[in-house]
């Protein structure tokens, strides 16, 4: 009895064996990192948990101490600002994914759009409003902004935009309606059969959007490191290139 309560004692006191891998991701990665994770499982590992928000959202939940494994941000100030804070495993963090910005509308409205410096997006939206990421802290939402800026046409748009707190959500007003256009990733379209990409903003227009991904400081999970190796493998960034994303 006393030799069976001390293994219970020992087993106990290795948390790094307890759970899966707690993964906070980007939103625009919900339907590949699932995938992701159901090849994981089917390697015969506990499947990882995961939780998808904004990066902004994300990262300000590590910096307030989170207690998670792996961060994926859809942009690289987010994962600067947890680097900054020291919650970055030295060594971990690569950037493996990379986006397009796109305009999408309604699919009963969905019109080629030509996206170039004045295009007439202001005069398109009418009365209506442009959904988007929040501007200043949301990546689609500062990708849009920066695109818009550099087009010359963000003064006349900017009092239109319906900040949405992530991708998904402003992708969402869009599907139902309640906005004739949104500004999203191109792999947000994909994912979607209530919209369709009207124009692709040029690569000029905004910086590179890509996707680091990091075991953090506070992780305990031993499956962690082998997730995110399996997730920047060739095999992993196949699954990510089904769902639209380029690799790098």
């Amino acid at each position: 009895m006393r030799r069976f309560l001390l293994l219970c004692l020992a087993f106990l006191a290795t948390p790094a064996f307890a759970a899966p891998p707690l993964v906070l991701a980007a939103a625009s990665l919900q339907e590949s990192l699932n995938a992701a994770a159901n090849a994981w499982a089917a390697r015969k590992h506990d499947r990882p948990i995961l939780s998808f928000a904004a990066s902004s959202a994300l990262a300000r939940q590590i910096d307030a101490g989170a207690p998670a494994d792996i961060f994926i941000s859809a942009d690289e100030p987010w994962m600067d600002d947890v680097t900054r804070h020291n919650l970055v495993k030295p060594g971990t963090r690569v950037s493996f994914l990379a986006n397009r910005l796109a305009l999408v509308a309604p699919v009963a409205q969905a019109r080629p759009v030509t996206i170039k410096p004045g295009f007439p997006l202001a005069q398109m939206i009418g009365n209506g409003k442009i959904a988007m990421g929040e501007p200043n802290s949301v990546p689609a939402g500062k990708y849009g902004k920066e695109a818009l800026t550099k087009l010359g046409v963000w003064n006349a748009v900017g009092p239109k935009v319906a900040s949405a707190d992530n991708v998904r959500s402003a992708l969402a007003l869009v599907e139902r309606g309640e906005a004739p256009y949104g500004i999203v990733y191109a792999t947000d379209a994909i994912a979607s059969k209530g919209v369709r990409v009207v124009g692709v903003f040029p690569e000029s227009s905004h910086a590179p959007i890509t996707y680091p991904i990091a075991v953090l400081t506070a992780s305990t999970s031993a499956d962690a490191e082998g997730f995110r190796r399996f997730l920047i493998s060739g095999t992993g960034k196949a699954i990510f290139k089904k769902y639209g994303f380029a690799t790098k």
